[in-house]
């Protein structure tokens, strides 16, 4: 008789070591990077916080493999992207990566259905039916996958896009500063999708923000600062980040 196994989920869906970044050289040579180690457990929502040019959007493109590094490794899940060539990311990044942007990067003539499956779409794939009905019952776009985004709200193309970065099972989504063209109620709306998709999709979450209030739905809150980790808070709050962010400003 044979036994079903659970898949085996690596303990650390991304991870950073000893990771470099420089951009320009001579006298306008910048290390926008320079040393960071960091592990991003599986199942856990992490937020990446610090002033502006402080690195945390390069190393979100670094571990996203959307940038390559000058010194040190990038792996997500058991994969070294840092040794992978451009094609080889790029299929990462279609079988393994979802993004969630600012912008919501909808494509207008397409409907929320079709926008959510454009990745399997592009890859020659099927959505898998059972999935994909829980996706659209989370995201509550039932009832609108057949309008186009300019019939959508701004909470709602947030929603098709972030179920556009589940639909493949990633291993790990990366959103840059997802709430930053919504509303507070909207904002509010997707944080709270965001959370729930850690708590009941196990799904792996990396943010960069610069909102407090956003960073307080993460399980941990990590600090950069001229391009080096520099502080952790675990269970964050509102009030624990904006007194984090005053010592760090201290």
């Amino acid at each position: 008789m044979t036994t079903l196994m659970a898949p085996v989920v690596p303990e650390h869906a991304a991870r950073a070591v000893a990771v470099r970044k420089v951009f320009g050289e001579g006298p306008n040579r910048v290390e926008a990077l320079r040393g960071v180690d960091l592990d991003l457990p599986s199942g856990e929502y992490t937020a990446i916080m610090g002033p502006s040019g402080s690195g945390k959007s390069t190393l979100m493109h670094c571990l996203a493999g959307l940038d390559s590094v000058d010194g040190g490794s990038v792996w997500v899940g058991p994969r070294d992207v840092s040794a992978m060539s451009d094609r080889e990311r790029t299929l990462l990044r279609r079988d393994h990566v979802g993004f969630v942007f600012q912008a919501f990067n909808l494509v207008p003539s397409l409907t929320a259905l079709e926008n959510i499956t454009l990745p399997l779409a592009l890859a020659g794939r099927h959505p898998e039916d059972a999935w994909l009905d829980r996706l659209v019952d989370i995201t509550g776009l039932g009832d609108r996958l057949h309008h186009t985004p300019s019939e959508l709200s701004g909470g709602q193309q947030q929603r098709v896009a972030v179920a556009r970065a589940l639909v493949t099972r990633p291993s790990i989504v990366f959103a840059d500063e997802p709430t930053g063209n919504l509303d507070s109620r909207s904002s509010a709306g997707l944080l709270g999708f965001l959370r729930s998709c850690v708590t009941d999709l196990a799904q792996t979450i990396v943010m960069v923000t610069h909102d407090p209030v956003a960073a307080s739905y993460a399980d941990r809150v990590v600090f950069l600062a001229d391009g080096l980790v520099v502080a952790e808070l675990h269970t964050p709050t509102i009030e624990s980040v904006l007194d984090r962010i005053k010592g760090l400003e201290a």
